[in-house]
């Protein structure tokens, strides 16, 4: 019971602070703080995985799940002010992506670190985080801001209606739309903690075997 509170702990705390930190833009607006912690969530399912099994890792993402969800629904209901009409803090079409995306990409994770967990030690999280960081942002991104999507209604099309705007890509490439841009930022930066994560996933796998064999 233990292992399984200490890591819904982690992914909840990682998920809360990803849904503060989002608010905060960064190189005009093209990333978010947010983009930063919420690869975590990836290092945080591989290490459940590895250490304790898959069973534990699916109640882990749950856990991150349920606590996006209650985020979202805050969020939905802090009304910020801005160019002279009220918007929510959480649009609606955001908050569905991001859950969507989440529980996506978190279960393949850990599929593709299943199929990976007796090679090498470092291919199962970097293959998994790598391709489900993929998955995550493009599901979020399509689904969030795309104006191809036409299920929605038009308020909540309209809530992300800014992300249209044609804009050069990534500032200096071709005319995209906006959207475009901040998912191919966002995908960078997961790609590069992920690169990071390496490192911290070999130290406390080995803290956490080395703890169970004492225990055991």
């Amino acid at each position: 019971m233990e292992k399984l509170l200490i890591g819904i702990l982690a992914m909840a705390s990682v998920v809360v602070a990803s849904n503060i930190l989002v608010q905060f833009l960064l190189l005009d607006g093209l990333l978010t703080w947010g983009a930063f912690t919420y690869p975590i969530a990836f290092l945080i399912t591989d290490l459940m995985n590895k250490s304790y099994g898959p069973t534990a890792a699916r109640k882990i993402v749950l856990a991150g799940f349920i606590t996006g969800i209650l985020c979202s629904l805050v969020g939905s209901k802090i009304m910020l002010q801005g160019d002279g009409y009220e918007y929510p803090a959480v649009a609606l079409r955001v908050a569905f992506a991001s859950g969507l995306a989440f529980i996506i990409a978190q279960l393949f994770d850990i599929a593709v670190f299943n199929k990976l967990r007796s090679a090498e030690w470092w291919k199962a999280p970097l293959a998994s985080t790598l391709l489900a960081s993929l998955i995550d942002t493009a599901v979020f991104f399509t689904i969030a801001f795309s104006a191809q999507i036409a299920f929605f209604s038009e308020a909540a099309n309209n809530e992300v209606s800014w992300s249209w705007e044609i804009v050069p890509f990534l500032t200096f490439g071709a005319d995209s739309p906006l959207w475009v841009s901040l998912a191919v930022a966002d995908l960078m930066v997961k790609w590069l903690i992920g690169l990071a994560a390496l490192i911290p996933f070999r130290i406390f796998v080995s803290f956490f075997l080395s703890r169970d064999n004492k225990t055991s």
